[in-house]
């Protein structure tokens, strides 16, 4: 039975070009269109389908508040596209937080032309996300509003005007109830860490903010984050971490001396690397990688100059990027723990490290954040 697609976007070229993508793809099919959020909304409850495929900007509603009305009343994986620009990452970012399973930029030029890269991409997105009806757990879950900065979702117009904001506090994130019986906080196993590393991929900057809002200010250790990202997304990814998080997060420059309780989110484009002297380095890296960010490059040289002093964390993601980088890790006595299939939204990449016998706990997204902080404060 054909994946049924739902496309929603007020441009007629693009509706159709992606239309002829979808329908010519083995195992696709397009069941409708819709030419703004609301229209979008009303066909996603009338036809249920697979996937929707949905813009950002669009008249009547837009493609924010179109995804957080679906996923309220009929959950469903939304695929968005966005434009590659600092303000198109933020209204990305507001997209993902209100229950989009994934994005796409919006390259017309790709999509136009006769390449097939946007085309296969394209396919290899709507597999991925294809059958997670029910809902995952979001930042909007883990953070209840009365307790999250009042401009977290941001607005996706340029020239929006933008508050003061206050770094919360360890009392801002609260704990989450247990959902399940084999997903639980862990205790404490005694071992000492310098170092706290996170890798991800679809699903991953929800994930990444459900977990990181954990961790109080005083987090004893650097923390390297390898988010797959364009590289108009990371810097404003960093800065909506930095707003809502206790810790400090920022894009990772070349040069950087890591410390406690500041986290590094690597460049999209870029390859982060540890090098002596917990300096790090950001590199272009070799053509050849299919992921810029790679955690499998980030890892490797933890591995060599932090040996066993480091959690190694792998979350949500397309692939198997960080299994190569958490086997040299686990050579070295490192830890390494991976996100459970039941709150990822895709499992690619913890899957990939589950089945090579590396990791030391696996657990529920809503639990790792609090896990990290007893594991690693000790307590």
């Amino acid at each position: 039975m054909s994946i049924k697609v739902l496309i929603v976007d007020d441009s007629q070229f693009f509706r159709r070009r992606i239309g002829d993508i979808v329908n010519n793809a083995a195992g696709l099919e397009v069941v409708d269109y819709a030419v703004d959020g609301q229209e979008g909304v009303d066909k996603t409850l009338a036809l249920r389908p697979d996937v929707v495929m949905m813009d950002i900007e669009m008249p009547v509603k837009n493609g924010i508040d179109a995804t957080r009305e679906i996923m309220s009343k009929c959950p469903t994986p939304i695929l968005m596209f966005s434009s590659l620009t600092h303000e198109g990452a933020r209204a990305t970012l507001d997209a993902l937080e209100a229950g989009a399973a994934d994005f796409l930029p919006k390259k017309f030029e790709e999509i136009a032309g006769s390449s097939n890269v946007a085309a296969q991409l394209i396919k290899a997105r709507i597999f991925a996300i294809a059958g997670r009806r029910r809902p995952i757990a979001t930042a909007r879950t883990s953070l209840p509003r009365q307790s999250r900065p009042t401009d977290t979702l941001t607005s996706s117009r340029a020239g929006s005007p933008v508050r003061a904001r206050t770094k919360p506090t360890a009392a801002t994130t609260p704990a989450t109830s247990v959902g399940r019986e084999d997903s639980v906080v862990v205790k404490s196993s005694g071992k000492r860490y310098k170092l706290l590393a996170i890798a991800s991929s679809t699903g991953g900057p929800v994930a990444l903010q459900t977990v990181l809002t954990k961790l109080p200010a005083s987090f004893p250790v650097p923390i390297l984050l390898v988010q797959h990202m364009p590289s108009a997304f990371t810097s404003a990814f960093a800065e909506r971490l930095n707003r809502l998080c206790a810790i400090e997060v920022t894009e990772a420059k070349n040069g950087d001396v890591i410390k406690p309780g500041h986290a590094y989110l690597a460049p999209g484009g870029m390859q982060m690397l540890l090098d002596r002297a917990n300096r790090l380095k950001v590199v272009p890296g070799p053509e050849s990688l299919n992921y810029k960010p790679s955690a499998d490059v980030t890892y490797a040289t933890i591995a060599k100059h932090q040996e066993g002093n480091t959690l190694a964390l792998v979350l949500t993601g397309m692939g198997s990027d960080g299994c190569d980088g958490a086997k040299l890790l686990h050579a070295k006595g490192a830890t390494v723990w991976a996100q459970d299939e039941s709150s990822c939204v895709v499992y690619g990449m913890p899957q990939a490290v589950k089945n090579a016998g590396l990791t030391d706990k696996v657990l529920a997204i809503d639990n790792i954040g609090l896990s990290l902080v007893k594991e690693i404060c000790n307590g």
